[in-house]
C-alpha cells in the first residue's frame, strides 16, 4: 500500500494522561500516569494510521512541551505529501525529537500497511514484570503474588547504594528459589567504582543480566563494570543507533543491547537494528516499560518475528483498565501478552477524550 498515490490530508494529535495501577519507580522519576503522544494520521481515500510514544522526563533530552511543538510543526510539513515524502522529511528532522519523531513515522508505518503490523496472526509472548517491594518482609510476599500470576522474569531496580542494593538482591534471590530469573536495572544510577563494586560482587544465581550500570554518555565507566562483572551486561540508555550497536558488542562482558522502538524511528528501523545486533553475536531485549497500547502493540509485532524471550512492552498492564484508550484492550493472561488471530487496534473514542489533555488537528483547509 505505501505505493499509492494516497497523500496525507489529515494529522490529528493528542497528549493523553493515563493513570497508573500503582506508581512506577524507576532511579531518575517516578510515575503516576503515563502521558504518550498520541498521532492519528488520515489519507485522501480516509484510511488512517496510529502512533504513539511517551517521552519520559529525565530519560533523555528530551520533554515533553518540546515533543508537542514539534509534531506541531510536522503535522504542518507533511500534508499533502506521500506516505514515503512525508517519512523522509520526519526522518530529516527526527534529530530535534527522536521519540516525539516515532510516534509519526510509527503512524505512516501502519497507514501503509507495514507488513510487520498488517499481519494478523495469533501472539503469545511472556512478558517481564517490574518488582517494587524494598523491605525483607514484603519481598516474599510480591514474589509469590506475581509468580501466581504466571510471571517468571523480573526486573529490579538498583542504582542508589551499593551495600542496600546487594542485601536486597540476596534476599529476593532466597525467596525466589530458582522458580524464576532476575534482570537487574541501575537506569544509569552507578558511578564506575559503585558499578564496579556492585557487579563484582552479585552472586549470579538466577540473574540474567545486569542493565546500564553507569550514565548513557559514559562508555568508559560501562565497559570498566564490564570487565569485572559476575553476569551479562545489557546497555540500555547507551544504545540508540547502529553504530552503539557496534560498539557495544566490541567490549568484553557486554552480552546485550536494550532497544526500544522509540530510538529507532520506525517498526522496519527497529528490525533491522535487532538483526544487526544479532549478527555482531549479541543477544537483544526489547520493549518499553513507559508504553501505552499502541507501542506495546508494535514491539510486540516485532519481537514476534525475532525475538524468544521475556518482553519488556508491558506498560500496557501497569494502566488502569478504565484509563486505556483500545476498544479491544491488549490481554494480559497468566504471564504472557496474547493477540488473537484478526486482531488489530481499534480506537475508543470516548475514553480518548476523556484521558487527552491536549489536542491539535492540522489539515489541508487549515492551509
Amino acid at each position: 500500500m505505501e505505493n499509492k498515490e494516497c497523500k496525507i490530508t489529515h494529522v490529528n494529535l493528542f497528549r493523553v494522561d493515563q493513570p497508573l495501577i500503582n506508581p512506577y519507580k524507576l532511579s531518575y522519576n517516578i510515575f503516576n500516569s503515563f502521558e504518550p503522544l498520541l498521532v492519528q494520521i488520515i489519507d485522501d481515500e480516509g484510511n488512517e494510521g496510529w502512533g504513539e510514544q511517551h517521552i519520559s522526563p529525565g530519560s533523555s533530552s528530551e520533554t515533553r512541551e518540546g515533543g508537542w511543538t514539534f509534531v506541531k510543526v510536522l503535522a504542518s510539513l507533511i500534508l499533502n505529501k506521500k506516505y514515503y515524502e512525508a517519512k523522509y522529511t520526519i526522518s530529516r528532522l527526527s534529530r530535534f525529537s527522536k521519540v516525539a519523531a516515532t510516534s509519526m513515522i510509527t503512524a505512516i508505518e501502519m497507514l501503509a500497511n507495514n507488513n510487520s503490523l498488517s499481519e494478523k496472526q495469533p501472539i503469545k509472548l511472556k512478558l517481564l514484570t517490574a518488582f517494587s517491594s524494598e523491605e525483607s518482609f514484603k519481598i516474599k510476599d510480591e514474589l509469590d503474588e506475581l509468580l501466581e500470576k504466571g510471571f517468571t522474569t523480573f526486573k529490579i531496580k538498583v542504582g542508589k547504594d551499593v551495600k542496600a542494593d546487594l542485601k536486597k538482591i540476596a534476599l529476593i534471590q532466597f525467596h525466589l528459589k530458582k522458580r524464576g530469573t532476575l534482570r537487574i536495572d541501575a537506569n544509569r544510577g552507578y558511578s564506575k567504582f559503585d558499578g564496579s563494586l556492585f557487579a563484582k560482587s552479585i552472586n549470579p544465581e538466577s540473574i540474567e543480566l545486569f542493565e546500564q550500570p553507569c550514565n548513557a554518555d559514559d562508555w568508559d565507566a560501562n565497559t570498566a563494570v564490564a570487565n569485572v562483572s559476575n553476569v551479562p551486561i545489557m546497555l540500555d540508555e547507551s544504545i540508540c543507533s547502529l553504530e552503539d550497536i557496534k560498539k557495544a558488542s566490541l567490549i568484553p562482558g557486554v552480552g546485550l543491547c536494550k532497544l526500544k522502538l522509540k530510538r529507532f524511528l520506525s517498526v522496519l528501523e527497529l528490525s533491522n537494528a535487532i538483526k544487526y545486533a544479532h549478527k555482531l553475536g549479541l543477544k537483544v531485549v526489547i520493549g518499553d516499560g513507559l508504553g501505552s497500547e499502541i507501542n506495546c502493540w508494535m514491539e510486540a509485532k516485532v519481537a514476534h518475528d525475532l525475538l524468544d524471550n521475556a518482553g519488556e512492552y508491558n506498560g500496557f498492564i501497569k494502566i488502569k483498565p478504565e484509563a486505556k484508550i483500545l476498544k479491544n484492550h491488549l490481554k494480559f493472561e497468566k504471564g504472557y501478552l496474547t493477540i488473537k488471530k484478526d486482531w488489530y487496534p481499534e480506537i475508543d473514542s470516548k475514553k480518548l477524550e476523556k484521558y487527552t489533555i491536549f489536542k491539535e488537528t492540522i489539515n489541508i483547509n487549515n492551509f
